[in-house]
């Protein structure tokens, strides 16, 4: 019998935004639509990119570097918590709380030009770090919720 650990985290913030390229703002929580994304937020559609993840690691590098910086301002949906995002692969499923599952669809991506993240302090760590989903199954998710890594037997 193959025993495999869970990679279980938590999330600690959702966030969203009403137009594309900028902070995204805490809601405390939010709506996943199936094959959509957040209810409202600028990024959700009919895409490969309709969530996005990043990592408390990687926000406290950021602000280690002196830099003050909220949940939300590297326009991630879903701040995580004990979870190596970017170490995922892709077709990874994610599955939050009790119901809501996720699949990792890209890690990183390209910063566009006009970034008000990168504008705001110089540096954007979600093009490096960040990853992003479609949503399988969606639900209500809220800060405070499990996330855990599905490991395919």
């Amino acid at each position: 019998m193959k025993m495999n650990k869970k990679v279980k985290g938590k999330i600690l913030a959702v966030c969203r935004s009403e137009e594309k390229g900028t902070v995204k703002r805490e809601i405390g929580e939010g709506l996943l639509i199936e094959d959509f994304g957040l209810k409202g937020d600028a990024h959700a559609g009919k895409w490969h990119r309709q969530i996005s993840l990043l990592g408390v690691d990687s926000i406290n590098k950021m602000r280690g570097k002196g830099f003050i910086i909220q949940y939300g301002d590297f326009a991630e949906n879903l701040t995580v918590e004990g979870v190596v995002l970017h170490q995922l692969p892709l077709g990874t499923k994610l599955k939050i709380g009790d119901n809501i599952l996720l699949e990792v669809t890209q890690i990183g991506k390209e910063c566009h030009q006009g970034c008000e993240i990168r504008k705001k302090i110089g540096d954007c760590v979600m093009p490096r770090e960040g990853i992003f989903a479609r949503v399988l199954k969606g639900g209500k998710v809220k800060a405070g919720d499990s996330i855990e890594v599905l490991l395919n037997d």
